[in-house]
């Protein structure tokens, strides 16, 4: 009997796409409203994200327009938006705020890296807790006398080959945002 690794094949895709999630909030000096996704605003007594409480637009390449519907929650809006530490500015205005996207330094760009390299690593180590995890039920089935020694060692190989695959989505995925930070 052939070990079952959808749990682990499903773990793995949830791996990439945090990491996915994670590098979209990595901006790269252009205007993109996903990078407001993770702000929450406290409007009425609760903490909520600002696409539930504002529209968002691309108003150019370096500035979005975050159009609250109720006019009396711009400041709450701009206080959320320079809370989040993103390193963007919010200016107000009449109909709502502007948000710009400072050009990117040099100096920047390697801090972004350098950010980049840290959660793709992050997702490696929750790859390799899951292999583990993965590892030791195949051991457990093998005591059990689920499955032979040689089925365990074949699932071992199978497992590995899922780990290869699975890894090197997360470097492509590295490889993609670092191109897009020094173009």
């Amino acid at each position: 009997m052939a070990y079952n690794f959808l749990q682990f094949k499903s773990r793995g895709e949830q791996v990439v796409e945090w990491l996915a999630r994670e590098y979209s909030n990595i901006r790269t000096g252009r205007a993109a409203p996903i990078v407001l996704d993770q702000v929450q605003v406290e409007v009425y007594g609760a903490r909520q994200p600002i696409k539930h409480v504002a529209n968002i637009n691309v108003e150019n390449s370096r500035t979005l327009r975050v159009s609250p519907w109720d006019k009396s929650q711009i400041k709450a809006l701009e206080t959320a938006i320079l809370s989040a530490n993103l390193g963007l500015q919010a200016i107000v205005d009449g109909e709502g705020l502007r948000v710009v996207f400072p050009e990117l330094t040099g100096e920047r760009r390697e801090q972004f890296i350098k950010i980049i390299k840290v959660k793709l690593e992050e997702a490696k180590v929750s790859l390799r807790k899951e292999r583990e995890k993965t590892w030791n039920d195949i051991v457990a089935k093998e005591e059990n006398g689920d499955i032979t020694e040689d089925e365990k060692f074949r699932a071992k190989e199978d497992l590995q080959k899922e780990v290869d695959a699975i890894n090197g989505k997360l470097e492509t995925l590295a490889e993609k945002k670092e191109v897009e930070l020094r173009s």
